[in-house]
């Protein structure tokens, strides 16, 4: 996810070459849902966090989930770096077991439609598990801006993006207007 404003983040020490390419629309895989992370994933897993967390941090954004990178393993990563000191999270098969029926609206943005905004309407309040990198089950309760985050991420490893939460009028305007600027790159790149 990108946030509006994106907070001053520090970043992990990483190569430049360790980045990874941020895949844009309209990459079908964007598309695609993941499947779960199983024991033969593991060291993939492990090699890909610090890659993913460093390609996030760089773009800037706040989380980034593996099919968004061309990974398609159920697997994000999440940092709204608490007090501006870096506080990520590695979600290994993340899900969601509860959720308010308290609704909230917040502006998001998302790495894979850079630079495109919409306000979109999600339960305030979110019950999240996962595994950790060690393998050890976690489970926290999420509200505001982690809960939007999170959301917005597992969004991602079911093959939906933030502009299917919004009107197909608004949809159709932002990705118009998000192929004619990536073609204009491409054209000045050139």
């Amino acid at each position: 996810m990108q946030p509006a404003r994106p907070p001053g983040y520090s970043s992990v020490s990483m190569p430049e070459s360790s980045l990874l390419p941020i895949l844009l629309v309209p990459d079908k895989r964007l598309r695609t849902k993941t499947r779960a992370v199983g024991p033969a994933d593991l060291d993939t897993v492990r090699e890909l966090a610090p890659r993913m967390l460093a390609t996030m941090y760089k773009a800037p954004g706040i989380g980034l989930a593996a099919p968004q990178i061309g990974v398609m393993l159920r697997m994000a990563v999440v940092d709204l770096q608490k007090d501006d000191q870096p506080d990520p999270m590695v979600l290994i098969n993340p899900e969601i077991v509860a959720q308010s029926t308290e609704l909230s609206t917040r502006e998001e943005g998302c790495l894979s439609l850079p630079n495109q905004y919409a306000d979109v309407t999600r339960p305030t309040r979110i019950k999240l598990r996962w595994l950790a990198l060690d393998g050890s089950k976690q489970e926290l309760e999420a509200d505001d801006l982690l809960a939007t985050c999170i959301q917005h991420e597992l969004d991602h490893l079911d093959g939906v993006l933030f502009v299917d939460h919004i009107s197909a009028l608004k949809r159709n305007m932002l990705l118009r207007k998000l192929m004619k600027e990536l073609k204009n790159k491409t054209r000045d790149e050139e």
